[in-house]
């Protein structure tokens, strides 16, 4: 996956909906937005707000996990799209006294990704086939906001 060409993205947008949570992701020239169950959506939220809630959520106890054995989260890739169907590959980086430093590949939800790599602050990826096939969603985001202020 290394050779292939990548956008780097960011989270720009997380707002609610009537099925769950819009995800809006960003390279400063195009916006693309795809949907996620309401309470990854609030858990995504939260760690780009600042706000620590009281008890560790369960990306919060994965990210505790993977720092106890010497890992982290490189990146997170979105690699394609079926339908409305998004999928990601999170790469996870794991060195310690016990082993060398080995690199692993998952298969893993974008929203699980988008979890674990803003509480690692690790860079989001689009691959660049799969970026250039999705509508700009700029103007969609734009009214949404004009909506809410």
């Amino acid at each position: 996956m290394s050779d292939e060409s990548k956008v780097k993205v960011e989270p720009v947008a997380l707002m609610p909906t009537s099925a769950g949570c819009a995800v809006f992701l960003g390279d400063g020239d195009k916006v693309i937005v795809f949907y996620i169950e309401p309470a990854i959506g609030a858990s995504i939220n939260a760690v780009m707000s600042g706000v620590k809630p009281p008890r560790p959520l369960t990306h919060d106890l994965f990210s505790q996990i993977l720092d106890a054995f010497g890992a982290k989260v490189e990146r997170a890739v979105i690699v394609k799209v079926e339908g409305d169907v998004f999928y990601a590959r999170l790469f996870i980086v794991a060195e310690n006294e016990i082993m060398e430093r080995k690199v692993i590949e998952i298969d893993a939800r974008p929203s699980d990704c988008l979890a674990l790599a803003v509480r690692q602050e690790a860079p989001i990826y689009v691959l660049q086939h799969v970026w250039d096939d999705l509508r700009d969603m700029s103007d969609v985001l734009a009214e949404l906001k004009d909506k809410g202020e």
